[in-house]
């Protein structure tokens, strides 16, 4: 049977990395939630409608039909309550996907990448949980370089999200502070696993 493996952590953390790692040194195939959500935002119908509803005509490009990552993000980050309208559109359709992606990997170990694992109850959907953490200076410059953004707003984005929680809920905890090495870490990880 395979192993199902949800990786998480807040903003900045350093996710996307851990699961590159993942991907290119051990062979374990990583389904992005945030990048496949995005995807399914500008393909999945039900989903574009249902966000011009919300946002207006101008989140979407009028003339490309491409989403305007940035008026949804400020849309996103404004209210929990704006982020569960949004997530009552994205979240079934990625559910679905994500099943059917799983069900197409015939792997001993495949992982999922999502920011926000539980809050989506997506943490149903794998055996284990690894946590991806970082001090909270390094995540602002991360997220500072990234977005190209302000440190008041990437503390704000840090702020908006409630990671004490999902990593105490967590099978396994990586640290990425940009010192300590990941490869071996995973390594341990997916020793335990086997």
């Amino acid at each position: 049977m395979m192993v199902r493996l949800g990786i998480t952590g807040g903003i900045g953390s350093g996710k996307s990395y851990v699961c590159h790692c993942l991907s290119e040194d051990f062979g374990i195939p990583v389904y992005n939630c945030d990048l496949r959500a995005r995807e399914l935002m500008m393909t999945d119908d039900n989903i574009r409608k249902g966000i011009v509803a919300l946002l207006g005509s101008d989140a979407y490009d009028a003339e490309s039909g491409i989403l305007n990552r940035k008026r949804v993000a400020d849309f996103l980050f404004a209210s929990s309550d704006n982020a569960k309208s949004i997530e009552s559109l994205v979240h079934p359709v990625v559910r679905n996907d994500l099943q059917s992606w799983f069900a197409e990997q015939h792997v001993e170990i495949a992982a999922m990448e999502s920011a926000i694992l539980y809050e989506s109850g997506f943490d149903t959907e794998v055996n284990y949980v690894v946590f991806v953490d970082a001090p909270l200076d390094v995540r602002i410059e991360r997220i500072i370089t990234r977005d190209k953004t302000t440190v008041e707003e990437a503390t704000r984005r840090i702020a908006s999200q409630h990671t004490d929680a999902a990593r105490s809920r967590a099978d396994y905890i990586v640290l990425n502070d940009g010192q300590t090495e990941i490869e071996n870490q995973i390594k341990k990880i997916i020793q335990s696993l086997c």
